[in-house]
């Protein structure tokens, strides 16, 4: 073996004899040149090979002899420096030389899959060496995925890192276009047999490589969401607590570092403080400063508003209808909420890691609504108002309750609730906190509620705090929309329909047509009883210009015989254009022929009881009050028969949900966003003439309230509580960050420097001479008087002589 020193020697009188000057031999002038021609410098290459095969031998000979010292294995650094550089030129050269270069890849692989005591330095460089292999498609990531996650557990925090995001970045680059399920499952195999493993470091990174490429939407099927499910029943309990963490807010895992055993890996990860953009801010970036410090101020600037809309984006989608969970996916979601169960019941872990199980299989029972009868016997004995962590307990306990779970298996729960929190000896938020509670389990279960206990709810809305008598109304005003027959008269509002009832167990409205359609069709009724209002007016106007004219000639004419014939043809006129107009309606259907019938007769018997009362009077002579009363009573008739055949006639073949075009569920959307828009603004009472108590509030299928977990905060809502100090510094100076700070006027006007104002100028002005002889004059006899004074003033008795 040769030292370092003559392989240098004989690398640069190869190069001399090969007529290149060794003056400026350095690895990365020769990497450029070689890049350039690579044919002409194999000589190179081959020289620069046998150095790195030569120092590798060197390495795994000490390595070998263990030579130890303070700076640990391999004391002569020069060595893993030297094979250092030779590993990272000879990575960057194999896509020019592959023949030359087809065994280094495997020695790479080799020396650090084999050797665990390698310097920290020599590692990383001998990492980033077969990163830029894989990236340049020489070596698979299948090959050395499992490579490494093995670096990631070495305990060296840069090299965890540069592995990590190499496995997450590759997997992700491979997934952009398109998805090769062959090398999707072949991956897949690796890192679940490595989340099985017993070791706990490679288990915990396995799971978390797994936990961020589902965040990261690459790998969202099934098989994962199973792999980091089964990861809750895994025998080391951080494993156990990532994976739960995970479940419970897939947005918030944690990747802490498995060299701190006392980090608190169960909680969520800790929320960065919100920035905020000041106006002064933004005008910095923009007007003030040389150029480069513009750009970085605008840079500054456009990644605080990226961040921000990041923030936005993942609480819309939260807080929005398409909120997404990993549990949503599970195959047999009744057998994970029913082990995850058992394990809770018989484990001895911490509170925090026992209520976290507990959330997941809330959260798991109500995502897909299934039946878990002892889970809520186990509720039972948590629900206390001093419990630890009540509301969160609360909030799972809510989110555990659908209407397809027996009334009677929640029942004592239910009672419960409302016997320990809802009592006159209770505290206000205690009150308030039950009545919420209460509220939201009878929104999804409403067979609950009696009306006795209803009542006696209700009455805590007249309580003066606002909590509790907020509560309570909520409480009122779900029930006006569920069942109002169990509320007092006086607290079911106007707007309440009456026979409104609950559900009974088991029962399922079946949808029988297009969701909207009945918006359209009430807009269609709309347009088409504005055009029957126009055609009626111009209708009854003829009517009226056509009888006033009969009744002058029938006035004329003499003999009763004309005017019961006018009488007759005024009758038939009549029959006919209402005839007409059900026609131009409705294009003449059965129906339509049987109102027309209705109509001949009930204009028969009126026209007969008119022509009595007019023989009554007198057969020559009517009057033309009679003729006006008779014409008002037609057209209130006409306006009659009109709601009678709309009320006949049948639905339209597109309320039976038939047939649709593009342009009719075009336009059932824009119906619904005015309703939508229509019911916001009469809730908040800014439509002209509603009133915001008397709004219906729109009440969510059981599907929608599963679909989202239950925040406590809401189940506080409106609880006043006492704030610290710096609570109240920082809410008094929240406002105040655009306004001057405050100075007094003398400080004001020490630092003013326009100059000064007049009123400092008419003291510093020189007064003329007689003006000064008369102060002076004043002064002296004033300094006179005092000292004649001052002599005869009686000062009290002295305590010596």
């Amino acid at each position: 073996m040769l030292p370092t020193n003559a392989m240098a020697i004989l690398t640069a009188d190869a190069i001399a004899a090969a007529g290149r000057s060794s003056d400026k031999l350095s690895l990365q002038n020769l990497q450029s040149k070689m890049k350039c021609d690579p044919e002409s410098y194999e000589t190179e290459l081959q020289l620069i090979y046998q150095q790195f095969k030569s120092s590798l031998e060197l390495f795994q000979q000490q390595a070998n002899f263990n030579f130890n010292s303070v700076t640990g294995v391999a004391a002569d650094s020069s060595v893993a420096k030297d094979l250092a550089e030779k590993a990272l030129f000879l990575a960057h050269m194999t896509q020019f030389y592959p023949k030359h270069l087809s065994l280094f890849p495997k020695q790479l692989i080799h020396l650090l899959r084999i050797t665990k005591s390698l310097q920290p330095f020599l590692r990383s460089q001998l990492t980033q060496a077969l990163i830029l292999l894989v990236n340049r498609k020489i070596v698979t990531i299948g090959e050395t995925l499992e490579l490494f996650m093995e670096l990631q557990t070495r305990g060296d925090r840069t090299l965890k890192k540069l592995a990590y995001s190499h496995v997450i970045r590759c997997i992700q680059r491979m997934n952009k276009k398109h998805k090769d399920e062959a090398k999707n499952k072949a991956l897949k195999n690796i890192l679940f047999k490595m989340r099985k493993s017993e070791e706990e470091s490679i288990a915990k990174r396995s799971l978390v490589t797994l936990c961020d490429l589902h965040r990261r939407k690459v790998w969202t099927d099934d098989s994962t969401v199973y792999e980091i499910c089964e990861a809750c029943f895994h025998p080391s309990s951080r494993i156990m607590i990532a994976a739960l963490c995970f479940l419970l807010d897939y947005d918030k895992i944690q990747d802490d570092d498995d060299s701190d055993a006392s980090s608190s890996e169960d909680e969520g990860c800790t929320q960065q403080p919100q920035v905020v953009l000041s106006r002064e801010d933004v005008y910095k970036a923009h007007h003030k400063g040389t150029t480069a410090s513009k750009k970085k101020k605008k840079a500054k600037l456009e990644r605080v508003l990226r961040s921000m809309k990041k923030k936005q984006r993942l609480s819309s989608e939260k807080t929005g209808p398409n909120y997404y969970s990993p549990l949503s996916k599970l195959n047999d979601a009744q057998g994970f909420a029913e082990r995850l169960f058992s394990k809770l019941r018989n484990c001895n872990e911490r509170f925090e890691v026992r209520m976290m199980m507990l959330k997941v299989i809330a959260r798991t029972v109500g995502l897909h609504q299934l039946i878990l009868e002892d889970f809520y016997p186990f509720l039972q004995k948590y629900v206390q108002p001093h419990q630890r962590d009540i509301t969160n307990i609360l909030a799972a306990t809510v989110q555990a309750c659908h209407d397809m779970v027996p009334p009677n298996v929640v029942e004592p729960l239910f009672k419960q609730i409302v016997n320990q929190f809802v009592h006159d000896r209770s505290r206000t938020e205690a009150i308030s906190v039950g009545l919420n509670v209460v509220r939201e389990i009878c929104l999804r279960m409403p067979l609950l509620m009696n009306e006795d206990l209803l009542q006696d709810l209700v009455l805590y809305k007249k309580s003066k705090e606002k909590a509790v008598s907020s509560a309570a109304r909520s409480l009122v005003t779900l029930f006006r929309e569920i069942c109002p027959s169990l509320l007092v008269k006086k607290d079911r509002g106007r707007s309440a329909d009456p026979n409104a009832k609950r559900k009974e167990y088991g029962e399922v409205n079946v949808a029988t047509g297009v969701a909207g359609a009945e918006l359209l069709q009430q807009a269609e009724e709309s347009a088409d009883d504005d055009n029957n209002e126009e055609n009626l007016l111009t209708t009854s106007e003829e009517v009226d210009n056509d009888d006033v004219n009969d009744d002058v000639d029938s006035m004329i004419s003499s003999g009763s015989k004309d005017d019961a014939l006018d009488e007759d043809g005024s009758e038939a006129e009549i029959g006919d254009k209402v005839e007409d107009r059900i026609a131009f309606d409705e294009e003449g259907s059965e129906d339509e022929v049987i109102v027309a019938d209705d109509l001949d007769d009930k204009e028969g018997s009126y026209s007969s009881t008119e022509s009595e009362d007019s023989d009554g009077i007198g057969k020559r002579k009517r009057k033309y009050a009679n003729f006006d009363q008779q014409l008002d009573n037609a057209n209130s008739s006409l306006r009659t028969l009109k709601k009678l055949t709309a009320a006949k006639l049948e639905h339209s073949p597109k309320a039976n949900g038939d047939f649709y075009s593009n342009e009719d569920f075009q336009r059932i959307k824009e119906l619904q966003a005015k309703k939508k828009a229509r019911c916001a603004l009469a809730q908040h009472g800014f439509l002209k003439g509603s009133n915001s108590k008397s709004v219906a509030i729109k009440v969510p299928n059981s599907d929608r309230l599963s679909l989202r977990p239950v925040d406590p905060a809401t189940l506080e809502a409106n609880i006043r509580r006492k704030m610290t100090k710096e609570q109240r510094v920082a809410l008094m100076k929240a406002g105040r960050e655009d306004r001057a700070e405050y100075k007094s006027r003398a400080a004001v006007k020490q630092k003013k420097t326009g100059g000064l104002s007049n009123q400092q100028k008419e003291h510093k002005k020189f007064m003329p001479l007689a003006a000064k002889r008369s102060k002076m004059a004043r002064t002296r006899i004033d300094k006179k008087r005092k000292k004649s004074i001052s002599g005869k003033q009686f000062r009290g008795k002295k305590a010596w002589k």
